[in-house]
């Protein structure tokens, strides 16, 4: 089998395995009981990234170079990312709600590759002369990868704002394992944990939910829903600020997840930091200036303010929970616009002229 038609299996395969692996972690995800799932749903995202990366060695051999220098390309290295910070991020959180937003995600983008793209975007052809440089490894895997962080991340707490429900929940601190959450309108404490409290005032309220442990013993988690205002809470406002108490499971859940997302876009953002400088200086070297506000310059640019914005917000203001999720949701929709979006539609020195 020659090396043009392996390319052809292994796309094929790993659109075929990560599907199959997306439908597991929905499953999975419904039914908690099933044994065996969530391994093996684990072993099919390992599976599509060691098909992924096997695709980009054989495209390496044929081409000679190293394989991101069209669309074809850089899709399936994108979709390796995705799996390989799946992963990681699975890893740390022990949780199968990252495939169940990760894997969809990743079946798309090598679907689109695979299915959609024509045939003359898919073939390798001979670089041109700008790209026959170092660069084109240093630069572009750089961004590639960042850009696969920063969007597991940015899922990651878009499915934090799923588990939430969109409500105003803010955690403090490093949550991972503590079994409790803290938050400035919510408190949950477990009964072994409790400590004597001031008596409550009369801007805050008590609910009290019940939950049974997988020992079968009972055990009574305390929400405090604080009102911050100082104003009475009167009939017509308390159903608009007082939503549904979360289960502590779903509390836990969401704390952990908050967590992992960001330490995930601190991951993503200096490699992005990085990427850029690299670009800046391969494009002096190709073009004889360091920036020239290209549309892809400009929107790698409008990427890296909003997670910087993020991270300033997380890490300067002390900023958790909802307001920095929505921040990072924002920050997928523009992941996407600077890698895909600008380069079919803008017309610039990246853009790969499909579309116009």
């Amino acid at each position: 089998m020659d090396l043009v038609a392996l390319q052809n299996w292994l796309d094929n395969i790993s659109f075929a395995v990560l599907f199959l692996t997306m439908l597991m972690y929905w499953v999975g995800a419904a039914f908690e009981r099933i044994p065996y799932l969530p391994a093996l749903s684990t072993a099919g995202m390992a599976i599509a990234n060691l098909c992924i990366a096997a695709l980009l060695g054989a495209r390496w051999l044929e081409a000679g170079y190293f394989p991101l220098s069209n669309l074809y390309e850089s899709l399936f290295f994108l979709a390796w990312g995705i799996t390989a910070i799946h992963l990681i991020a699975e890893n740390m959180s022990r949780s199968r709600l990252v495939g169940v937003v990760t894997a969809p995600v990743a079946m798309g983008i090598t679907a689109f590759a695979a299915l959609t793209l024509p045939s003359e975007m898919q073939n390798s052809a001979p670089l041109v002369p700008a790209l026959k440089s170092n660069w084109l490894m240093m630069h572009v895997s750089v961004m590639m990868i960042s850009y696969a962080t920063l969007m597991v991340g940015s899922l990651l707490a878009i499915a934090f704002l799923v588990v939430t429900r969109g409500q105003n929940v803010e955690l403090r601190g490093s949550s991972v394992g503590t079994g409790g959450f803290r938050s400035d309108r919510q408190r949950l404490q477990r009964t072994s944990d409790l400590i004597p409290q001031p008596q409550a005032s009369i801007n805050e309220a008590a609910a009290v939910e019940r939950f049974v442990e997988g020992n079968g013993t009972a055990k009574t988690a305390v929400l405090d829903l604080v009102t911050t205002q100082s104003s009475p809470v009167t009939a017509s406002n308390a159903s608009a600020t007082i939503h549904e108490p979360l289960s502590p499971q779903r509390l836990s859940l969401a704390e952990t997840l908050d967590n992992i997302s960001y330490r995930i876009i601190g991951l993503g953002f200096p490699l992005l930091t990085i990427g850029i400088i690299a670009g800046a200086v391969w494009a002096n070297e190709a073009w004889g200036s360091y920036w020239s506000w290209d549309p892809k310059e400009t929107w790698a640019m409008i990427t890296w303010l909003v997670f910087a914005a993020y991270l300033h917000s997380r890490i300067t203001r002390g900023w958790q929970g909802r307001r920095p999720a929505i921040l990072a949701a924002t920050g997928f929709s523009v992941v996407w616009i600077c890698y895909l979006g600008v380069n079919l539609l803008g017309k610039g020195l990246h853009s790969y002229g499909w579309f116009f």
